[in-house]
């Protein structure tokens, strides 16, 4: 089994480079479904508690027979739980449905400019950071502006940021912040949804150079860029090829290639962070 290598954060600790996502993934099939990524080698685990799928993660993770300690598990804040005293209510409801004491990783989900939220939301992560109860804190779509007002109010920065990133939507300047601060990029729906990477011929060729899928090779191109990656799959072959991504070796002139097919904001295919979720609880 291949190992899957780790990515550091700035505060001491590190997540598995490539993760199962379950976003989409109904709360009733997803026990059988991450049971089934445990299984075959995954050992970081992205829900939230808008996916409404934590009871059956936390079903797979109670069946699993591998340690604690041996799986990194990823949930996020939703919007309509921003603020102090709602974040750590919603936290809670996560970590019982989840039944877990301790969480490796905790994002707000949004920035939700049109809350003005964000900020006393994060001073809540900080708070249950430092009782032990998250081992690391970060965010999810979070812009430039937003992670900048996170430092400059609390002086604490976020280990990771989750963000929409695939070959079309390829995200440089905000990747580029995120490495100058020490903030991980992780990528969602890192394969596109329905937007035609996996159609592109430059990826159709490269995967046929390699003998593997399209999706493999935009798996391979994340991380090779370094970033963080959770694909999502409730199909067991597709499960297994997904992490087999990791055996694939690109060339440098590859990985330029697919940099290359990226198409600025109009490659972006989900909600735009500046308007989402403003005042209708999304």
């Amino acid at each position: 089994m291949t190992t899957t290598p780790r990515i550091d954060f700035h505060d001491g600790r590190s997540i598995p480079q490539l993760g199962f996502g379950v976003w989409q993934v109904g709360n009733d099939e997803a026990a059988e479904v991450v049971g089934t990524a445990l299984e075959t080698g995954f050992r970081h685990i992205d829900t939230a508690r808008g996916y409404n799928n934590e009871q059956g993660v936390g079903r797979a993770l109670a069946a699993s027979s591998l340690a604690r300690d041996d799986i990194f598990v990823t949930s996020k804040c939703p919007n309509q739980d921003q603020g102090r005293d709602a974040t750590l209510r919603s936290f809670d409801a996560t970590m019982a449905d989840l039944g877990l004491d301790e969480l490796d990783l905790y994002l707000i989900h949004w920035p939700a400019p049109g809350k003005g939220l964000a900020v006393e939301t994060w001073k809540a992560f900080v708070e249950l950071h430092e009782q032990g109860r998250i081992r690391s804190i970060g965010v999810s779509n979070f812009r430039a502006e937003d992670l900048e007002k996170l430092e400059a109010e609390t002086g604490v920065l976020p280990v990771l940021n989750q963000i929409e990133l695939h070959p079309y939507f390829t995200q440089p300047e905000l990747r580029e912040l995120h490495r100058s601060k020490g903030i991980v990029t992780e990528s969602w729906s890192p394969l596109g949804q329905g937007g035609g990477e996996l159609e592109d011929p430059v990826i159709g060729a490269i995967a046929q150079a390699h003998e593997v899928s399209p999706a493999q090779v935009i798996l391979a191109w994340n991380l090779a860029l370094g970033n963080v990656v959770i694909p999502k799959s409730v199909t067991p072959e597709r499960i297994a090829q997904n992490l087999a991504s990791l055996d694939v070796e690109l060339t440098e002139d590859e990985i330029a290639q697919i940099s290359a097919l990226h198409k600025g904001e109009d490659g972006r295919q989900g909600p735009n962070p500046s308007e989402f979720g403003g005042h209708q609880g999304a």
